[in-house]
């Protein structure tokens, strides 16, 4: 399927993304926060035909500009961009993880650029998220020694510390606690990472909770949430639990699915899309 290279002007440089297909218009947010957009080629092989599909390496990493500020509400500045440069007045959001955090803050800001929105196993939007159950559930589903690396790697990172190649290796430490069998998983997909973004963004989410749950309540966009069961992101202290806080919002449970759930069950992000789009 032919695939065009989009550029968009933001704050000290450009973002770098890509379309494929025609149908309903969809933009997808990769997951991090800091990694980059790689992954989002499988999320683009499970939607296939039906869909005029968009995806951008966010603020952090090449091609896109790597240069600060690594905020939320700059994060939520360059989505727009970007779909002023597909020439898109509106869309269907489709996030998975932190993606599907920053979708609660486009439904609050910026509703008019929506058509719908789709959350894919997110970090929530009330309350501290979800992530100290998160952290318990990565830690728990890892060995001892793994932990502590890892924690350590955190630690420099948010620290500023760190370099890339400790972030990575954190990754592919916890990387089987993200699947429902963290013995049989799949190869970890190719990832690149900036800690800078992923330090900014982090602090920044964390600022922004307790504005951000008081808003949810107003938004009047169609919203669905997809949750697997055998995620270590908590389904009910996060994706549902928002949802609750959002009307008119709905919840798939994907069962016996991890945080990547296209790996594990294949088809379940294409079908909640379709019911999304459908209702939109």
């Amino acid at each position: 399927m032919p695939r065009e290279e989009v550029h968009a002007r933001v704050a000290g440089g450009e973002l770098v993304g890509w379309r494929q297909g025609s149908g309903p218009r969809v933009l997808l947010l990769h997951g991090g926060p800091g990694l980059s957009c790689d992954y989002l080629e499988d999320v683009v092989g499970e939607l296939g035909a039906g869909y005029d599909v968009a995806w951008f390496q966010q603020r952090g990493l090449p091609p896109s500009v790597a240069e600060p500020p690594f905020t939320v509400a700059t994060a939520v500045d360059d989505v727009v961009s970007f779909l002023d440069a597909l020439g898109w007045d509106r869309a269907f959001v489709l996030g998975h993880s932190w993606g599907g955090h920053l979708l609660w803050h486009l439904l609050v800001s910026t509703p008019e650029r929506l058509d719908g929105g789709l959350a894919v196993d997110p970090l929530g939007g009330v309350g501290d998220g979800g992530n100290e159950v998160f952290e318990q559930a990565m830690n728990a589903r890892i060995p001892e020694e793994n932990r502590v690396r890892a924690e350590e790697l955190d630690r420099r990172a948010m620290a500023g510390e760190g370099t890339e190649d400790d972030v990575l290796e954190s990754m592919r430490l916890y990387w089987p606690a993200y699947f429902a069998d963290p013995g049989d998983v799949p190869p970890m997909p190719p990832m690149r990472s900036s800690i800078a973004a992923y330090a900014g963004l982090w602090e920044s989410l964390k600022e922004q909770l307790p504005a951000l749950e008081a808003a949810l309540p107003a938004v009047d966009v169609p919203l669905g949430v997809v949750v697997c069961e055998r995620s270590p992101i908590p389904a009910d202290e996060a994706g549902v639990a928002t949802a609750a806080a959002i009307p008119g919002a709905w919840v798939e449970r994907v069962e016996g699915a991890g945080h990547f759930p296209w790996y594990e069950r294949p088809g379940a992000v294409r079908a909640a899309l379709d019911r999304l789009t459908a209702r939109g």
